[in-house]
Protein backbone atom coordinates (compact mmCIF):
# COMPACT_ATOMS: atom_id res chain seq x y z
CA UNK A 1 0.00 0.00 0.00
CA UNK A 2 3.00 2.29 -0.20
CA UNK A 3 1.69 3.36 -3.62
CA UNK A 4 -1.27 5.10 -2.00
CA UNK A 5 -1.14 8.39 -0.11
CA UNK A 6 -3.89 8.07 2.55
CA UNK A 7 -4.65 11.81 2.31
CA UNK A 8 -5.58 11.48 -1.38
CA UNK A 9 -9.34 11.88 -1.80
CA UNK A 10 -11.34 9.14 -3.43
CA UNK A 11 -11.95 9.62 -7.17
CA UNK A 12 -15.44 10.79 -8.14
CA UNK A 13 -16.35 7.37 -9.56
CA UNK A 14 -15.58 5.56 -6.23
CA UNK A 15 -17.67 6.56 -3.21
CA UNK A 16 -17.15 6.00 0.50
CA UNK A 17 -20.00 3.49 0.27
CA UNK A 18 -18.11 1.60 -2.47
CA UNK A 19 -15.04 1.53 -0.24
CA UNK A 20 -17.08 0.15 2.67
CA UNK A 21 -18.55 -2.60 0.48
CA UNK A 22 -15.13 -3.63 -0.89
CA UNK A 23 -13.61 -3.50 2.59
CA UNK A 24 -16.38 -5.62 4.11
CA UNK A 25 -15.73 -8.36 1.55
CA UNK A 26 -12.29 -8.90 3.07
CA UNK A 27 -13.50 -9.11 6.67
CA UNK A 28 -14.37 -12.81 6.31
CA UNK A 29 -11.74 -13.99 3.84
CA UNK A 30 -8.87 -11.73 4.81
CA UNK A 31 -6.64 -9.82 2.45
CA UNK A 32 -3.86 -12.36 1.95
CA UNK A 33 -5.50 -14.40 -0.82
CA UNK A 34 -6.34 -11.42 -3.06
CA UNK A 35 -2.74 -10.30 -2.78
CA UNK A 36 -1.47 -13.74 -3.69
CA UNK A 37 -3.45 -14.00 -6.90
CA UNK A 38 -1.78 -13.30 -9.24
CA UNK A 39 0.87 -10.89 -7.96
CA UNK A 40 2.18 -13.00 -5.07
CA UNK A 41 1.92 -16.32 -6.92
CA UNK A 42 4.26 -15.58 -9.80
CA UNK A 43 6.89 -18.06 -8.55
CA UNK A 44 4.48 -20.97 -8.10
CA UNK A 45 4.99 -23.96 -10.37
CA UNK A 46 2.00 -24.01 -12.72
CA UNK A 47 3.23 -26.98 -14.75
CA UNK A 48 4.39 -24.92 -17.72
CA UNK A 49 7.33 -26.74 -19.24
CA UNK A 50 8.04 -24.33 -22.11
CA UNK A 51 10.28 -21.54 -20.77
CA UNK A 52 9.06 -19.22 -23.57
CA UNK A 53 5.32 -19.81 -23.78
CA UNK A 54 3.24 -17.80 -26.23
CA UNK A 55 -0.41 -16.93 -26.14
CA UNK A 56 -1.73 -17.58 -29.62
CA UNK A 57 -5.33 -16.49 -29.04
CA UNK A 58 -6.32 -12.90 -29.74
CA UNK A 59 -6.07 -10.83 -26.55
CA UNK A 60 -7.12 -7.36 -25.47
CA UNK A 61 -5.44 -5.17 -22.84
CA UNK A 62 -7.21 -1.98 -21.80
CA UNK A 63 -5.20 0.20 -19.43
CA UNK A 64 -5.31 3.70 -18.11
CA UNK A 65 -2.45 6.09 -18.84
CA UNK A 66 -2.35 6.78 -15.10
CA UNK A 67 -2.32 3.13 -13.99
CA UNK A 68 0.10 2.69 -11.09
CA UNK A 69 1.24 -0.63 -12.60
CA UNK A 70 3.11 1.42 -15.21
CA UNK A 71 5.27 2.84 -12.40
CA UNK A 72 6.69 -0.60 -11.58
CA UNK A 73 10.27 -0.84 -12.85
CA UNK A 74 10.37 -1.82 -16.52
CA UNK A 75 6.61 -2.31 -16.82
CA UNK A 76 5.79 0.74 -18.95
CA UNK A 77 8.61 -0.04 -21.37
CA UNK A 78 7.51 -3.69 -21.51
CA UNK A 79 3.91 -2.79 -22.35
CA UNK A 80 4.31 0.34 -24.49
CA UNK A 81 7.54 -0.78 -26.15
CA UNK A 82 5.91 -3.78 -27.78
CA UNK A 83 7.83 -6.44 -25.84
CA UNK A 84 4.54 -8.06 -24.86
CA UNK A 85 3.99 -8.86 -28.55
CA UNK A 86 6.80 -11.44 -28.27
CA UNK A 87 4.66 -13.38 -25.79
CA UNK A 88 1.20 -12.43 -27.06
CA UNK A 89 1.52 -11.79 -30.81
CA UNK A 90 -2.21 -11.14 -31.32
CA UNK A 91 -2.47 -8.52 -28.57
CA UNK A 92 -4.44 -5.30 -28.97
CA UNK A 93 -3.44 -2.66 -26.40
CA UNK A 94 -5.57 0.39 -25.74
CA UNK A 95 -4.72 3.14 -23.25
CA UNK A 96 -7.43 5.42 -21.90
CA UNK A 97 -6.02 8.91 -21.35
CA UNK A 98 -7.42 9.67 -17.89
CA UNK A 99 -7.72 6.07 -16.76
CA UNK A 100 -6.22 4.56 -13.64
CA UNK A 101 -5.99 0.90 -12.67
CA UNK A 102 -9.79 0.66 -12.64
CA UNK A 103 -10.74 1.82 -16.14
CA UNK A 104 -13.72 -0.56 -16.20
CA UNK A 105 -15.23 1.39 -13.30
CA UNK A 106 -14.16 4.83 -14.48
CA UNK A 107 -15.23 4.47 -18.11
CA UNK A 108 -17.62 1.49 -18.33
CA UNK A 109 -19.24 2.57 -21.60
CA UNK A 110 -15.88 3.09 -23.31
CA UNK A 111 -14.48 -0.20 -22.00
CA UNK A 112 -17.62 -2.09 -23.04
CA UNK A 113 -17.43 -0.60 -26.54
CA UNK A 114 -13.76 -1.63 -26.82
CA UNK A 115 -14.56 -5.18 -25.69
CA UNK A 116 -17.51 -5.52 -28.06
CA UNK A 117 -15.42 -4.19 -30.95
CA UNK A 118 -12.62 -6.63 -30.09
CA UNK A 119 -15.04 -9.56 -29.91
CA UNK A 120 -16.71 -8.61 -33.20
CA UNK A 121 -13.32 -8.32 -34.88
CA UNK A 122 -12.16 -11.68 -33.55
CA UNK A 123 -15.32 -13.77 -33.75
CA UNK A 124 -15.51 -16.74 -36.07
Amino acid sequence: MDLVDPSTPLPPWFSEEDLEVYGSLYENSGFRFPLQVPYRALKLDCGISDPNPKVSAPALLIMGDKDYVLKMPGMEEFIRGGQMKHIIPNLDVTFLAEGSHFVQEQFPDQVNALIISFLNKNSI
